[in-house]
């Protein structure tokens, strides 16, 4: 029967307008349905489409990778790619592995960052998240028949897996997965090495050291990229997103997770407090700032024996100061102190040739700390000092760059002696070398006296 005008065209418009509608609801139905499911401050690192911005690679020290040529590594990754596409797809704007192959990693590095992810995995299959290029935070089959309890599966998923045995966060604090067949969620920050992760809304890791798993006599890596571990069973994961952290925010985070009482020693507007060579050192802005040209050491009235020390400090190009370390209020601070911890800009190309025990975070002369932490000349950094007997370490922007003791040094830069280092109590202060470098937000919290403190103070 030949169907009149007037009812094709009703016909046409209303297929049409069911189009419309189904459109409509598998837009707002779909993982990735737009600017809207975005979390705020946060870029997606999956598109929901494709695998573009990944590549694969398996468990690969990102230092060996670094020193192939530009041309093995482009050839390695196109070969890690290849055996990646062979078991990751994408189903409905979700990543799907089959448990098998080289691992999804970002094609970018990153720093500090907050990361959101869900994931929903099966029995007998484990994954993790490699951050840095690093493992990992733990994804866990957490029943007794997956047959890893004796790995301390049972307690969970979330973990800093990698980390040395006997440390807090090689486990998770809590037990928050969810059962196999549901979505679960990971939110994770990390600023510096200190890594925090909540599992379904749990906290789990609470500020914890993430370790160089390549070299544990290192810290964590500055930058890294991101691998989504496949490892005996199928794993999805959707809602991919990140956020970099600026440095402001990263120091504030660092500051709020400090533990134990500290005492401000610094009041922001005047020298109250201080004494040495108060006339070569201003207040600008709420910090103390070493005069340019000027220099000596800038002190607390009051002697400290074992304490941590937790700043902010500012270095121009150049800038070249030090924090006194029980200093006895005359000479040298690096020489008739404990130490000179150093206070440097490791990239002037005036320092390109220093002994490596004269960089920053270094006990001067004596232990060199690992260089590469700090932030770009006139941002603020945040450093954590503890001095405990003889022992020193030194935390800048959250990873542990130097954590020595000064009681078994044997050799010295130059042959120099440095006959206060095992002073037991003394001041602290700024040793200025001339630079405008600049110090805030001073905190100190005194730690309990050693035995050796004790004894010098009964015969004192």
């Amino acid at each position: 029967m030949h169907n009149p005008s007037w009812q094709r065209n009703v016909s046409v418009r209303t297929r049409a307008w069911f189009a419309f509608i189904l459109l409509g609801f598998w837009a707002a139905c779909s993982p990735m349905a737009g600017a809207a499911d975005l979390p705020e401050g946060f870029t997606p690192l999956f598109n929901g489409r494709d695998l573009t911005g990944w590549h694969g690679q398996p468990h690969f020290d990102p230092r060996k990778r670094a020193a192939m040529t530009d041309e093995e590594r482009a050839a390695k990754i196109a070969e890690w790619t290849e055996d990646a596409k062979q078991h990751w797809s994408v189903e409905n704007g979700e990543l799907v592995n089959d448990g098998k192959g080289a691992y999804l990693t970002t094609d970018k590095e990153f720093g500090d960052i907050e990361l959101l992810i869900e994931y929903k995995t099966v029995a007998l299959a484990d994954s993790g998240i490699y951050l840095r290029g690093t493992p990992q935070v733990q994804i866990w089959d957490y029943t007794k028949e997956g047959g890893k309890w004796d790995r301390h599966a049972d307690k969970g998923s979330g973990g800093l897996f990698n980390n040395s045995p006997g440390t807090v966060s090689k486990n998770p604090l809590v037990l928050a997965d969810k059962p196999f067949g549901e979505w679960n969620s990971f939110r994770i920050k990390q600023v510096g090495a200190r890594t925090t992760v909540w599992l379904n809304d749990k906290l789990v890791v609470d500020n914890a050291i993430m370790e160089n798993y390549w070299d544990r006599s290192q810290p964590l890596f500055r930058t890294g990229r991101i691998q989504l571990q496949t490892h005996g069973g199928e794993i999805r994961w959707r809602n991919l997103f990140i956020r970099e952290i600026p440095p402001a925010e990263a120091n504030a985070w660092l500051a709020s997770k400090l533990e134990g009482k500290y005492t401000s020693i610094f009041n922001g507007n005047d020298l109250t407090g201080w004494t040495g060579a108060v006339d070569n050192y201003e207040v600008v802005d709420g910090a103390i700032r070493c005069k340019a040209g000027k220099g000596g050491a800038l002190y607390t009235e009051k002697n400290y024996a074992n304490f941590k020390a937790a700043l902010e400090f500012q270095l121009p190009p150049g800038g070249n100061n030090g924090l006194a370390i029980r200093y006895p209020g005359k000479g040298n601070a690096a020489y008739d102190g404990m130490t000179e911890l150093q206070i440097l800009d490791n990239t002037a190309e005036k320092y390109a040739k220093l002994d490596p025990r004269q960089y920053h975070g270094s006990a001067y002369g004596m232990v060199p700390a690992a260089r590469g932490y700090l932030r770009p000349v006139g941002e603020w950094n945040f450093q954590v000092v503890t001095i405990d007997g003889s022992k020193i370490v030194v935390e800048l922007n959250g990873s542990v760059i130097l954590d020595a003791d000064v009681s078994k040094v044997t050799e010295y830069m130059a042959n120099s002696a440095h006959p206060g280092k095992d002073l037991t109590s003394g001041h602290f202060g700024f040793a200025g070398h001339n630079e405008p470098v600049a110090f805030r937000h001073i905190q100190i919290q005194e730690l309990p006296a050693t035995p050796e403190a004790v004894k010098d103070s009964a015969k004192n």
